[in-house]
């Protein structure tokens, strides 16, 4: 009951701390005011806050970016250079650097526009992460336009279909059903990749309200004890990407309905 106690109590004070919500002191810190002694209950809940950071980041990134990753897709398939060239050359830029250097050049980027040092830190990484996935996602993405049967466009030209009909009707559906499995991939390391933000990326942080690998960061260098708070994060993320991936089988089992083995 006691233990009990001490994790609800924590629930209250670090529910959503990584939003600035809740007791500004940490647990350990001596030098703010309400800081509470370091617990498990403690570090599972502060860590577990700084996950919802990480979904955040993560489900922003994707909802939005696979607008623009479809887009250019189709603008990479298309025959005229003045618009495949543009979009080629934007994957090809976003895939042959390093994401820790996109979010420094992102961060230089808006703290150009004057947005102070905190706001810069999330709108550069939410911006970074949407052009990362959304270059990954295109090539993908095209890749299964490419694969659409050419019996199936014939099929629909043969019907007098317009030319947005067999898109929508004919080839948006074959091509997600083709590209759904690589793209669950990328959705899984677009979420891994969210924990460089604010630890590898080195970005400023407001009442310390962190993500999940930067409060477990917290808690080593307090207790000089890494194998408790890291393997706590591994848990979360564990368990955030097999929902993530269950999620991503439904949609695949949706898409492959009409299959006779879509079961």
């Amino acid at each position: 009951m006691e233990m009990l106690s001490e994790c609800l109590t924590a629930l209250d004070q670090y529910g959503l701390r990584s939003f600035g919500i809740g007791e500004r002191g940490l647990p350990g810190a001596t030098n703010t005011r309400g800081g509470a002694p370091i617990n498990l209950c403690n570090m599972t809940v502060l860590i577990g806050s700084g996950m919802l950071r990480n979904i955040l980041f993560g489900l922003i990134s994707l909802s939005t970016g696979f607008f623009l990753a479809l887009s250019l897709a189709l603008l990479k398939s298309r025959s005229e250079w003045y618009l495949t060239g543009p979009a080629r050359v934007m994957i090809y830029t976003f895939r042959g650097t390093p994401l820790l250097i996109q979010f420094f050049i992102g961060y230089l980027i808006f703290a150009s526009f004057g947005l102070g040092v905190f706001r810069t830190a999330a709108y550069g990484a939410s911006v970074v992460l949407f052009f990362n996935t959304a270059c990954y996602a295109a090539e993908i993405l095209y890749g299964a336009y490419r694969a659409v049967p050419n019996s199936d466009l014939e099929a629909a030209r043969a019907y007098a279909l317009s030319p947005f009909d067999r898109f929508r009707d004919v080839t948006f559906p074959t091509m997600m059903r083709l590209a759904w499995p690589a793209y669950t991939n990328e959705a899984i390391f677009l979420f891994h990749a969210t924990t460089i933000v604010f630890l590898g990326a080195g970005f400023p942080v407001r009442r310390q309200s962190g993500d999940a690998l930067y409060y477990a960061q917290y808690f080593a260098e307090r207790t000089f004890n890494p194998f408790i708070a890291y393997p706590i994060v591994a848990l979360y993320f564990v368990l955030a990407t097999a929902i993530l991936i269950l999620m991503m089988r439904t949609v695949q089992v949706y898409l492959n309905r009409h299959l006779r083995n879509a079961r």
